[in-house]
């Protein structure tokens, strides 16, 4: 059950009670779409800036001069390249990619330390490699371009990316913690309302399975079982009460708490649950 679950962060992944798969909201969605088309025009300017600082370079624009042009280019590129990893990163944390998906976990998590690198190092090897730019000038731009690049670059790197696995496992705790009358540490803002679903649905079926013999209710559901022997529906079904419901009549059925549910992909509560009493012979239809 939900309330059993440890809220150690060091309890293994595979120990947690998974109800369900943790998915982006619509909103959570948009707003990671909004975030990464800033991102990229973001970096897309970084890039432009870099294409033009290359393309005066070899107009030899720099070699005994300009050296404040050359590092105000340097300076565009950082300031964009990092804004554009910031609103990359804060959409990652909007929709997360799956860690089981490893090469696309690492460049989605790591994109803004690579277009840092992408938007810095041609201008930079170019720099140090012209032969025609005064000697001085090309160390302090090389030097101040190195920085810029490392800078950047570091603050492009995710350290601890999200990914669903994580908001899966998190959700689930706040869940746990929301039934159990916790303190809500688990529940970050990426998982606090879909934690509060899966814990609201637990209580609701508490509520209508009441009886004299289970006077606090029971968590016990009714599903169609997973097509062909699957672990789970490849479709979300309805879980229900009891098995005798009209829905369940002919069909292939598991039963189990809402968290066993929730697993096989039922996770839609049955919107007849006053009829569904009577069907069963609960007491605490109102």
């Amino acid at each position: 059950m939900l309330g059993s679950l440890s809220m150690s962060d060091n309890k293994p992944a595979e120990d947690v009670d998974v109800t369900k798969e943790w998915r982006a909201t619509h909103g959570q969605q948009s707003a990671a779409t909004r975030l990464r088309v800033f991102a990229a025009i973001s970096w897309l300017i970084a890039i432009g800036t870099e294409v033009a600082g290359i393309v005066l370079l070899r107009q030899h624009k720099f070699d005994h001069g300009n050296l404040a042009l050359l590092i105000g280019l340097l300076v565009v590129i950082a300031i964009f390249a990092i804004a554009g990893s910031l609103m990359w990163k804060a959409a990652n944390r909007h929709d997360p990619a799956r860690e089981s998906d490893t090469v696309k976990f690492f460049v989605q998590n790591q994109l803004g330390a690579i277009i840092t690198v992408i938007a810095f190092l041609p201008l930079v090897v170019l720099i140090f490699m012209d032969k025609d730019m005064d000697p001085k000038n090309k160390k302090i731009a090389g030097g101040i371009g190195v920085v810029l690049a490392a800078a950047a670059t570091f603050i492009g790197i995710d350290f601890n990316p999200p990914s669903v696995e994580q908001y899966t496992q998190d959700m689930n705790q706040c869940a746990a913690q929301i039934k159990a009358g916790q303190p809500t540490t688990a529940c970050s803002p990426e998982v606090a309302d879909q934690a509060k679903a899966i814990a609201q649905d637990s209580a609701t079926v508490a509520d209508a399975t009441k009886d004299a013999a289970h006077p606090a209710g029971q968590d016990v559901v009714y599903w169609i079982a997973p097509e062909n022997g699957a672990k789970k529906s490849s479709t979300p079904h309805v879980f229900h009460i009891c098995q005798g419901v009209s829905p369940l009549n002919g069909k292939a059925v598991n039963h189990g708490s809402v968290t066993q549910a929730y697993a096989e992909n039922a996770t839609r509560i049955t919107k007849q649950i006053p009829m569904e009493q009577k069907q069963c012979g609960f007491s605490g239809a109102k």
